[in-house]
């Protein structure tokens, strides 16, 4: 089963500095029907104007993976790290036992990023930050795995959860396979482009909810570029 969720009936909030668009219930958008898919608990498509951001702010018990579409983003927090993740490039914070944290894009143009929390298997423990650069052309035409919590997968960014979050980018006509268990829950959404996945059109930041499926056939139909998610 692949619900379509397209990008003009996505929960938004506009701030002037920031543009969100929310695919799950987030903030001020509150749906109890779209509470999240499995473990995946919120997945926002945020635009950053120049010199703005997130000032500091806490969180606790969550994996928040953020996968830079466009710009950079710098962070810092409690724990004293900072780093600069630029486009192609992606961070994740396990947030434990509590961590504060401030996001600004310190770029003279705007950051588009994806923001995406997933439960974590367990609570409480030392939080923790990290970033990766996974260039563009080592995923070209295969999912590459990003950020994962499941055993075995090695090179990825950790989480701690029963989740992995995986990366592509596809030149039109070429197709991508994945295979899941299919009580998992499968979240797509392309960064760029459109693709057709299982027979379903699913054009650039739609989002497409995914259960029962064995099997994936990620079709590009023009260049692409896409994050999925497998969650418990």
């Amino acid at each position: 089963m692949i619900e379509l969720r397209p990008f003009a009936n996505l929960g938004s909030a506009d701030h002037g500095w920031l543009k969100a668009k929310h695919h799950f219930s987030f903030g001020s958008h509150y749906d109890p029907e779209n509470m999240g898919h499995g473990s995946l608990r919120v997945w926002n498509d945020d635009e950053i104007a120049p010199n703005t951001g997130f000032p500091a702010h806490p969180h606790a018990n969550m994996e928040i993976i953020t996968y830079v579409r466009e710009g950079a983003i710098t962070h810092q927090d409690s724990l004293g790290n900072k780093g600069r993740t630029e486009a192609g490039d992606v961070q994740v914070m396990s947030a434990g036992s509590g961590i504060r944290h401030s996001e600004y894009n310190l770029e003279p143009s705007k950051t588009k990023i994806f923001q995406i929390w997933i439960e974590p298997t367990t609570t409480g423990g030392q939080p923790t930050w990290g970033a990766k650069p996974f260039p563009k052309s080592d995923r070209s035409g295969k999912l590459v795995t990003i950020a994962s919590g499941i055993a075995g997968d090695a090179d990825a960014l950790p989480i701690r959860a029963d989740a992995r979050v995986l990366a592509t980018t596809l030149k039109a006509g070429e197709s991508a396979e994945y295979s899941a268990e299919k009580a998992r829950h499968l979240y797509l959404v392309p960064a760029a482009g459109s693709v057709e996945v299982n027979g379903v059109r699913v054009n650039a930041r739609d989002g497409a909810a995914i259960r029962d499926e064995a099997k994936l056939t990620i079709t590009a139909l023009e260049d692409s570029e896409l994050v999925l998610v497998d969650a418990a």
